[in-house]
């Protein structure tokens, strides 16, 4: 399995149809699987969007696999399944991927040795004669989601990608803002990533969404056809764009980031298959 920087491959053709009873019923009835980003899908911050729970547990009742594919990197797949729990949700360490848990399985397969993390409390002080040291071994540096991100863990990583070689750069995702909160939206690990590549000049390997990579762990796990496959999400360009660039049907779901004004703004070329509100509408259109 590679990882791979984004390529966008926009669905071409009709405009997404919004979501209805009767194709809500088809779109149940031609899928086993549905993927769930998490950040305004699922919920916003420590907050559970309303009608989820319920929506989730008539998606089991059918006898559909569920899955959650988060870009947020900022938690282990258990630390995510005691978040699930926390907020009533049952869901199983299995059935969570992360971002932070792609960019593992990247190394893994490229035959790293486990994890060796730098002190991130470290704070670099500028002084005239003050050179930098940093481990000329390290031979990966990943960026992801991080709210405590300084000039230390900046120069750290510009110093390793581009003086040590061969040294790989991974990138968690790319996306530019996120529901860190309930309330509003924040600066997301695109932030990061983008600094990094200001100060090497390179551009990193993406494993997260929109990447294949990720999908790629899915299909060889549980063994599905992608076209059985429904992925649902809040972002055109990572969510949506996941789904369409492994050939599942895709669901847009307006509590998120993306609004009904951008979904159909002339300069938009994402489109997905098919959009709504919210995920528990999928419970209302069927009658449930």
């Amino acid at each position: 399995m590679k990882g791979e920087n984004p390529n966008p491959s926009p669905r071409s053709g009709a405009a997404a149809e919004l979501l209805c009873g009767v194709n809500a019923k088809a779109l149940l009835d031609s899928v086993d699987a549905f993927l769930f980003d998490c950040d305004g899908v699922i919920w916003k911050g420590d907050k559970l969007i309303d009608g989820v729970s319920q929506t989730l547990d008539l998606l089991r009742s059918k006898g559909k696999k569920l899955v959650f594919v988060t870009n947020n990197s900022t938690k282990s797949r258990a630390q995510y399944a005691n978040k699930f729990r926390s907020l009533g949700l049952s869901v199983t360490q299995d059935e969570i991927f992360s971002s932070s848990f792609a960019a593992a399985m990247y190394l893994k397969v490229n035959h790293f040795p486990p994890n060796k993390k730098e002190d991130g409390e470290k704070r670099v002080q500028l002084k005239s004669s003050c050179f930098f040291e940093h481990d000329k071994n390290v031979g990966a540096v990943v960026v992801g989601l991080d709210p405590d991100i300084n000039y230390y863990k900046l120069q750290y990583g510009t110093l390793c990608i581009r003086e040590n070689p061969g040294c790989l750069f991974i990138a968690t995702n790319c996306d530019s803002v996120g529901h860190m909160t309930d309330l509003q939206e924040w600066p997301g690990a695109g932030c990061m990533v983008g600094a990094i590549c200001g100060s090497t000049g390179r551009e990193p390997i993406v494993v997260g969404k929109p990447s294949t990579f990720m999908m790629e762990f899915l299909l060889q796990k549980f063994h599905m056809s992608p076209s059985r496959m429904c992925m649902v999400g809040d972002r055109l360009d990572t969510d949506i764009l996941f789904g369409q660039n492994a050939g599942c049907k895709t669901l847009l779901v307006l509590s998120g980031v993306t609004t009904e004004s951008i979904l159909g703004d002339s300069s938009n070329s994402i489109q997905p298959d098919y959009y709504t509100s919210k995920v528990s509408d999928i419970l209302k259109l069927l009658g449930e």
